[in-house]
Parts: structure tokens; C-alpha cells; sequence
């Protein structure tokens, strides 16, 4: 699973930054990796003052790219990054599962729906074409 880090003017995108969103997306995500192609990770001091923190001023949009489905979303927003990563990291991780889960129970109504191959042309046939016998 790739991980991309962008950050906003604000905040600086250094090495141990991204090293540190990155094992919080890893780990928050390791029961789903093999489903999720790839994740972008959006930073941003939102009243633009990295040294006057605010309170929930820290934003960590998330977004996971599943293969075979659009992409998913999540935002959280906190008093500093790590808290907001975390709860984004977290909130990902459940809408991933939360879906998952979903397409997996829809392909097995969608599958049981399908009649066989066993099943007797005669329950196939239309009730115009049966001849009263």
C-alpha cells in the first residue's frame, strides 16, 4: 500500500512527519492492506497559524483508494496533528471494513440470485409457452 503525504503551507513535511502519518496509516490499516491500493493523506493548520494551535484547528483529510470501487474519505479534526491523524486513521479504517463488508454481503445476494446450471429448464420456461397438458 502506497502512502502520499501532502501538507499545507503551513506545516512542514519533513521526513519524520510523514514517517510517523505513515506508521499510523500502516497500522491502522493492516487487517485491510490487501484491499487498499493506496492512501492519500491531506495535512492542514486550518486557522493558518501553526504556532498559535486552536482548539480541532489540526485537519487530516484521508482518502483510500480500494481497487474496484471510488475512492473513500474521511476527515477529523483536532487540538494537534497526531490526534487528528489518529482519529482520521481510525475513522478510515472502520468505513473501509464498513464497506467491505457491504460489497462482500451484496456479490452473495447477487450470487445466490444466479440460477445454476442444474436448474431444470422447465422452471425456466416463460408460463406463455407451457402447453396445457
Amino acid at each position: 500500500m502506497k502512502i502520499q503525504i501532502n501538507t499545507d503551507h503551513t506545516i512542514e513535511g519533513h521526513e519524520a512527519l510523514a514517517a510517523h502519518v505513515s506508521g499510523v496509516v500502516e497500522d491502522a490499516l493492516s487487517q485491510l492492506g490487501d484491499h487498499v491500493s493506496h492512501v492519500e493523506v491531506h495535512l492542514a493548520d486550518e486557522d493558518g497559524a501553526h504556532h498559535k494551535s486552536g482548539e480541532n484547528d489540526m485537519r487530516c483529510m484521508m482518502e483510500a483508494h480500494i481497487e474496484g470501487y471510488h475512492p473513500l474519505a474521511v476527515t477529523a479534526h483536532a487540538d494537534s496533528l497526531h490526534k487528528s491523524v489518529v482519529s482520521a486513521a481510525d475513522k478510515l479504517a472502520r468505513v473501509i471494513e464498513s464497506t467491505l463488508d457491504r460489497l462482500h454481503d451484496h456479490k452473495h445476494r447477487r450470487d445466490a440470485l444466479i440460477p445454476s446450471e442444474e436448474t431444470p429448464e422447465e422452471t425456466l420456461e416463460s408460463p406463455q409457452s407451457r402447453q396445457p397438458g
